[in-house]
């Protein structure tokens, strides 16, 4: 069963604000993760230093990890195990060099610890490519 927004907020210790709310919850309804000017976007009216703040604060919590693709960063909501003291982005991010989405592929998992005697917090790899709906498209 999906949590509430407000339930999810409490769990991560995040203050519940309207901007918070509604960042969090189009965050939830795309496939994609985005950059900061695609968030700006869709929120015109709001001030770009809330949004910005914003994922700050969604990125400390544990709530959103940020991918770093073609020299921008760009926003996903993480899975649940993410923390404020650790992130567990083992999966593989993947940048279609046609269509410019970056996606999260949960199905391509990284183990916690491939090298004995290390402690890996986090993992971001990038594969570069086409993805399914423009191969499919043509």
């Amino acid at each position: 069963m999906k949590k509430s927004t407000e339930d999810v907020f409490t769990a991560k210790d995040i203050r519940l604000t309207t901007m918070r709310i509604l960042i969090y919850e189009y965050l939830e309804t795309v496939t994609a993760a985005l950059s900061l000017s695609e968030i700006e976007k869709y929120f015109h009216k709001a001030d770009k230093v809330t949004i910005y703040r914003t994922l700050q604060t969604f990125q400390e919590k544990g709530l959103v990890h940020k991918i770093l693709d073609e020299n921008m960063a760009k926003y996903s909501i993480c899975a649940e195990v993410c923390s404020e003291d650790n992130h567990k982005d083992r999966h593989l991010h993947f940048y279609c060099k046609k269509c410019h989405e970056t996606t999260c592929r949960q199905e391509i998992i990284f183990p916690e610890n491939m090298e004995p005697g290390l402690q890996i917090d986090e993992i971001q790899i990038l594969a570069k490519g086409i993805c399914e709906k423009c191969l499919k498209s043509g």
